[in-house]
């Protein structure tokens, strides 16, 4: 399996300065989410009478519009067949109580389903292990909502269903946000919320989204109360494959560090991250920042372990591994529009900040 996550090739990156700490999202910010109704404003969303004009009381149901990566989409009914492209999108049905409505999986090997819901998508038929399905075998799936991390799930030059192609079928694609090709460097961990507030509308699961959502909102409330006050020590988050180094410095992946507490050596706004949210770089790079921690997606215990090796060996100066500050977090939990994301704020911050918790 390619555990390389970047799908793209990356850039070189020039030397900058370390950048200043970003601003930190007020708990009160977090607190005011949760208090929107969902199925009346949850972003992008809006709710009309049935599609001949009747409203929900005359026992049609209300149709929902849906604005996702810049298209609108439009629910006349709850979807009954649904894919999850990626073990974090399969969870999340889940976890909204939608198991029954799954007609399929897709690339299950890239990570496990948690132990607590693994039994509820036993049965759920298994489309692709470790890449995109193949057209044929999503559209034999019979969808009418698949849910997809990005759009990359849905390149048909890849042989994948496009996102056209879906519609032709009788199906729509639901993009995480964060995972929208324009919002794909500036995405925010919080934007799980809105895929929660979203779906929830779209699947008519209004109280379970609301529960999930507060769930999400508080742990990350959490987080920021318990290392308010404290130092930012500097961050570098980085991807090991091989002898190749690259450097994260954009996309939800640097808002995890932010949220976490961590002030990133890289600056999200570099020219070099204005396209892609990561950069090829050289070890100097590193060693010339000196950060005090740093972070790295792993596929498994192997790579965690090859990954911690070449840091160690390749920056034995540099003060996050004389700190022995090397924070391994699933590259699952990284990926856009995942309730993972907010698990890897809470690694980070707990390995960042080990006193506060």
């Amino acid at each position: 399996m390619n555990s390389n996550p970047l799908r793209t090739p990356a850039r070189p990156l020039r030397k900058r300065p370390l950048p200043p700490a970003g601003p930190r999202r007020p708990a009160s910010v977090l607190a005011a989410l949760s208090a929107i109704p969902l199925a009346l404003t949850a972003c992008g969303t809006g709710v009309t009478g049935g599609p001949d004009g009747s409203s929900a009381a005359d026992g049609a149901e209300e149709t929902v519009n849906v604005t996702n990566c810049g298209r609108e989409l439009t629910f006349d009914a709850t979807p009954a067949n649904v894919v999850g492209m990626m073990p974090s999108q399969t969870e999340m049905l889940i976890r909204l109580g939608l198991q029954d409505s799954l007609v399929g999986q897709a690339q299950t090997e890239v990570s496990a389903l948690p132990d607590d819901i693994a039994d509820a998508a036993e049965d759920v038929p298994e489309l692709s292990t470790d890449a995109p399905p193949a057209r044929e075998d999503l559209l034999a799936a019979g969808p009418d909502l698949v849910v997809s991390p990005t759009e990359y799930e849905f390149t048909a030059e890849q042989g994948f269903a496009g996102i056209d192609q879906l519609k032709e079928n009788g199906a729509q694609a639901y993009v995480a946000t964060g995972g929208c090709a324009d919002r794909r460097n500036t995405a925010e961990v919080t934007d799980v919320v809105t895929d929660i507030e979203n779906l929830g509308v779209i699947m008519r699961v209004p109280d379970e989204a609301e529960k999930l959502s507060a769930d999400a909102e508080e742990r990350l409330a959490a987080v920021e109360e318990a290392i308010e006050g404290e130092e930012r020590p500097t961050v570098a988050q980085v991807f090991v494959e091989g002898e190749s180094l690259t450097a994260i410095g954009a996309g939800v992946e640097a808002d995890i560090i932010a949220t976490a507490g961590g002030e990133n050596v890289f600056d999200p706004d570099a020219p070099e991250f204005e396209d892609f949210f990561a950069a090829e770089i050289n070890p100097e790079e590193i060693i010339s920042r000196d950060p005090e921690a740093i972070v790295f997606g792993v596929s498994g215990p192997d790579q965690a372990e090859k990954t911690r090796e070449y840091i160690q060996s390749t920056f034995p100066d540099v003060a996050a591994v004389e700190n022995d500050t090397l924070i391994a977090v699933p590259q699952a939990d990284l990926h856009p529009g995942t309730l993972g994301n907010i698990d890897a704020v809470e690694r980070i911050a707990k390995a960042l900040y080990p006193d506060a918790f």
